[in-house]
């Protein structure tokens, strides 16, 4: 990884890195706790994560509907 981040070019193809979806399953996996499924099977695994994310949405909306408000 040290070799990937010594050139500019390096660092500016890592820091892109901040700007995709990978802080979301961060946020999800240690803010909201979620780490496993609980329940089997494509279907229901699949409504599971749909629920988790419905419930990030909310709580970004939410938080976005607050700064707004306060503007």
């Amino acid at each position: 990884m040290k070799h990937r981040t010594t050139t500019a070019a390096g660092r500016a193809l890592y820091k892109l890195r901040q700007q995709t979806v990978e802080p979301v399953f961060g946020i999800i996996k240690e803010a909201m706790k979620f780490r496993r499924f609980s329940m089997r099977g494509h279907a229901k695994a699949s409504t599971e994560w749909n629920l988790v994310c419905l419930a990030y949405n909310l709580k970004r909306l939410h938080i976005l509907g607050a700064k707004l408000q306060a503007a």
